[in-house]
């Protein structure tokens, strides 16, 4: 969010403690607000929001209020099941009547980093950028295979002569899926995985004609810049959270994944139930998602790229 005008940013750093809500509560003395917008409902938010003096808390209502959300707010916006979470942040404002909805981030990006993400995707032929990984801290299940992406790295540079880029964080297991696609691809890839700033990331996917990824905050950050977003949901429901103006384009195996491991449908299971199986991913196939990269690239070739075996 640097370079945003308009908006002061005070950070709350949860590393502290007890002393970063002390913190955040000597920062803002002496100041009361007339609205808090009390959008993300868990335990330390809502410490955090005790911080903060304002005449209207406005929070989630009960049945999305979660770590009792409800006890720190005194109006709430209305009941709505099944919601995206973008949809449900736009609660927030239509609760005062604002309905219109003109979706532009305008995140500011430097001549440097743009100069950056125009370097990292070559003038001709289409930049695909692969993002494998969900940077998850604990037991991570939201990773396709190493061999699938090789097999869709091959078919991106035999199919469409494709300018292919890794993106990541610096992540010991991030870095570690950079390397071995890089090693299993047939041609050259472009691996910045862990040598990019989030705005020099940005810049690249503004740049770019498709990104590749699981459910992670690449494939938000690319629809922000309006680049078409190939999703590979199988733990998670992308009428949630997937990539906003991409649910076309999704690799969609949930249903079987929930299928699988609670023996319900999508409809039987609370809405935004996980899917913890280290199997579940697996349910997506290449041709899942060669079908959805020529929704943009171009035409369906089929028949040349046997799926890869499971690892």
């Amino acid at each position: 969010m640097e370079g945003v005008d308009g908006v002061e940013f005070i950070t709350f750093d949860k590393k502290r403690g007890w002393q970063g809500y002390l913190d955040l509560r000597r920062r803002l003395a002496g100041r009361r607000f007339p609205l808090l917008l009390h959008m993300h409902a868990s335990m330390r938010a809502n410490v955090a929001s005790r911080m903060i003096r304002a005449d209207v808390r406005l929070g989630y209502d009960k049945a999305r209020a979660r770590d009792y959300q409800w006890l720190f707010t005194n109006e709430r916006i209305p009941a709505q099941r099944e919601q995206h979470v973008l949809d449900a942040m736009f609660s927030f404002v239509e609760y005062f009547g604002l309905v219109e909805r003109d979706l532009r981030w305008d995140i500011p990006i430097s001549d440097a980093d743009r100069q950056f993400g125009q370097d990292a995707c070559r003038p001709a032929g289409p930049t695909c950028v692969i993002s494998p990984c969900s940077s998850q801290r604990f037991r991570n299940y939201r990773n396709w295979s190493v061999d699938n992406y090789v097999a869709l790295v091959n078919y991106l540079h035999d199919e469409h002569d494709a300018n292919v880029v890794l993106s990541g964080g610096p992540t010991a297991t991030e870095r570690d899926y950079g390397r071995r696609i890089a090693a299993g691809a047939e041609r050259p890839v472009s691996n910045l995985i862990g040598k990019t700033s989030l705005k020099q990331l940005l810049a690249i996917l503004d740049a770019a004609s498709l990104l590749v990824c699981p459910d992670s905050g690449p494939a938000h950050m690319a629809t922000t810049v309006g680049t078409p977003v190939v999703g590979l949901y199988a733990t998670s429901n992308r009428r949630r959270t997937g990539p906003y103006f991409s649910h076309h384009l999704v690799a969609d195996r949930y249903p079987e994944a929930i299928r699988n491991e609670f023996g319900k449908s999508v409809e039987d299971v609370a809405w935004g139930q996980r899917v913890r199986d280290p199997e579940a991913m697996n349910l997506i196939t290449l041709a899942d998602v060669t079908q959805k990269v020529e929704l943009v690239l171009g035409s369906v070739k089929t028949g040349r790229y046997p799926a890869p075996d499971r690892v």
